[in-house]
């Protein structure tokens, strides 16, 4: 016999696929949303399954206020979940609520969502300023799941926005060989090149990873601000500022693995770095 969902359920799904038809998200894209709630023999899963769809979705769009509220809900019909404690924290966190996202995070830092914690806890540091708690938090994310290109990306960034290009390297060249398609790791990679000086690789790396016009503005300017950051650092008696970081990314100047050079060139040849 199939379940029959409630009509409260039915119309908070519609609300969601239809914000997101009609949503055009600035920045770097997204990941792809996933598949309709609501598509063809989807209507014998149960309420709690189909929930947490809605839950997880919200998200991926960006409607964290919204998901708070059904997470409250989903608590109150269902029960409490590693992962629904774990979804709290990242809206908390991506709301400005960090102090109390802190807390959940460091409360799973052991079992199923241990992985996703130490990450959602790397990024809370960064935002709050802490580089070396957010670096040690992010790098433990990256150990327990060693393939994971968002953990990865998200190190390096962190690490190029603490000044760390030389150690930001190996996990953003990790995280673009791990999926080349994502556009936030490709942008990332192309910071990093930028902030060793390699404009001409960086410009490559973009065109070849098909970022729009203004994901390649947004490095661009966001390579600017980092280097400017850096000079006012480097002054006697300058506060650095503290870095952003986004769910929201050896030597200086040493080159990408040979292979992602062959993804990210125009005409299929290695890229090699001009003086």
């Amino acid at each position: 016999m199939r379940t029959s969902l409630p009509r409260w359920l039915f119309a908070s799904i519609a609300c969601v696929l239809l914000a997101a038809c009609g949503k055009t998200l600035g920045g770097y894209p997204n990941h792809t949303p996933t598949a309709s709630l609501v598509a063809p023999g989807n209507s014998a899963r149960d309420d709690k399954s189909v929930y947490m769809d809605l839950i997880r979705q919200m998200q991926q769009q960006g409607a964290y206020y919204a998901s708070l509220a059904h997470i409250d809900a989903y608590r109150q019909r269902f029960g409490n979940t590693p992962e629904l404690r774990r979804r709290q924290a990242d809206a908390l966190r991506a709301t400005g609520q960090l102090d109390a996202a802190r807390v959940i995070y460091r409360s799973l830092l052991s079992g199923e969502q241990a992985a996703a914690a130490w990450h959602g806890l790397g990024l809370v540091e960064a935002q709050s300023g802490h580089a070396t708690a957010a670096d040690e938090a992010l790098l433990k994310a990256t150990e327990l799941e060693p393939v994971n290109a968002a953990y990865l990306s998200d190190l390096g960034y962190a690490r190029l926005c603490d000044g760390q290009t030389a150690a930001a390297k190996d996990p953003l060249a990790m995280a673009a060989e791990l999926d080349p398609t994502n556009a936030k790791v490709i942008a990332n990679l192309a910071l990093w090149a930028m902030l060793t000086g390699d404009t001409t690789r960086a410009d490559a790396i973009m065109q070849r990873g098909e970022l729009p016009a203004s994901s390649q503005d947004d490095v661009h300017r966001l390579a600017v601000q980092l280097a400017s950051r850096r000079t006012r650092s480097a002054t006697p008696g300058a506060q650095a500022a503290s870095a952003p970081a986004r769910p929201a990314n050896s030597t200086a100047g040493t080159d990408v693995p040979a292979s992602m050079l062959q993804r990210f060139t125009t005409d299929g040849t290695a890229y090699e770095a001009r003086p």
